[in-house]
């Protein structure tokens, strides 16, 4: 029975938001040392520094596992030294953030309590620092949730350290959700990948020179010419359901201050952004715990299989299943997905295609 419940990363547990960080080294420091980030660039030195001490078990992993769109992304690095970089484009400018357990605490591995220190450079740094305990889920209340069934709680017990981000940018989990849909995840984080890098710019601090990026400014993913989205690979609709949100950037960023539900039925008022799209951008700008993702391929069914031995299970019975966690019906999912629990592949993966080689 335990390898049913395996805590070891999967491709359906990577999927659920999980990402290895290693247990920080004894004496590490931030951008310095084996495995850490050289110093380089201008703005190299010493950045704003916040110590932050979650409420009991944190994983830094699988907290800002969400926001790692790929093993390529730009945006977001994980250091041999159990560091976490992430490059934001903030309201204040952009910022680079590392985050990282003090003197190798428990959280970076998911093990016992202890201090979190964060470190930010560039225009946005004080955004990112004054974001820092929302970003690692000082505002979840993983504690309301109360497990229905028997896969759901072994999940909870053995990923004590999951809490629901709240990133506070509504853009940066949008875009990336837009190129997602209807195709393989390999095509939406190459698009990803080669948009932020060709049109985005060097993050600040220590980790600039090409190691980080911080994704295009509206204006800049407004200008970007039909023939970069194709060589992409990103097809008309999408590509035009994105330049339709970053005409309207001010409005989208607006939706922080809103409840979940209220955010996402302004989200959907943009052409091409529907339930699936809004659902997968507040669970990370908003940390909304009952925002489950419908229009899903594979989720009902790993849903439907863990939770009842349904392997096609359409989203009306998955959300059937999840009524026991209303209010919580994402948490409940991801930890659906963390167990590892899913059904055999009874047919080839859905076919890669690949626009730019027309």
């Amino acid at each position: 029975m335990a390898g049913r419940f395996s805590p070891r990363p999967t491709r359906t547990t990577v999927r659920g938001g999980h990402v290895g960080v290693p247990g920080a080294g004894p004496g590490a420091e931030p951008g310095a040392g084996p495995g850490g980030v050289p110093r380089q660039g201008s703005g190299a030195g010493p950045g704003r520094v916040r110590d932050y001490v979650p409420e009991g078990v944190l994983d830094l992993g699988l907290v800002l596992g969400p926001l790692r769109r790929g093993p390529g992304d730009p945006t977001f690095r994980v250091m041999p030294d159990g560091s976490v970089w992430r490059a934001s484009l903030t309201p204040a400018g952009p910022g680079t953030l590392r985050v990282a357990a003090v003197d190798g605490g428990g959280a970076s591995g998911g093990g016992g309590g202890g201090a979190v220190r964060g470190e930010a450079w560039g225009p946005g740094a004080e955004w990112l620092l004054e974001q820092l305990p929302e970003m690692l889920g000082a505002a979840d209340a993983p504690e309301a949730f109360v497990p229905r069934h028997r896969v759901v709680a072994v999940a909870r017990h053995r990923r004590p350290g999951l809490r629901l981000t709240r990133t506070g940018l509504v853009l940066e989990s949008l875009i990336p959700s837009v190129l997602e849909q209807k195709v393989t995840t390999d095509e939406a984080y190459r698009a990803w990948r080669l948009l932020v890098r060709k049109f985005g710019e060097p993050a600040p601090g220590p980790a600039a020179g090409g190691r980080l990026w911080v994704m295009p400014a509206p204006r800049t993913w407004a200008l970007i010419p039909s023939w970069e989205w194709h060589r992409a690979g990103v097809d008309d609709k999408r590509a035009s359901t994105i330049l339709r949100a970053v005409r309207v950037a001010g409005r989208m960023e607006e939706a922080v201050g809103m409840a979940a539900e209220d955010a996402r039925a302004r989200l959907e008022v943009v052409p091409g952004v529907g339930p699936w799209t809004s659902a997968e951008t507040v669970q990370r700008s908003h940390g909304a715990a009952d925002a489950v993702t419908v229009g899903d391929l594979h989720l009902p069914g790993i849903v439907g299989w863990a939770l009842a031995g349904d392997r096609g299970a359409d989203d009306s019975v998955m959300l059937e299943l999840l009524e026991p966690y209303a209010g919580q019906r994402h948490r409940a999912a991801r930890l659906i997905l963390l167990s590892g629990r899913v059904p055999g592949r009874r047919g080839p993966r859905m076919p890669r295609g690949d626009i730019g080689g027309f």
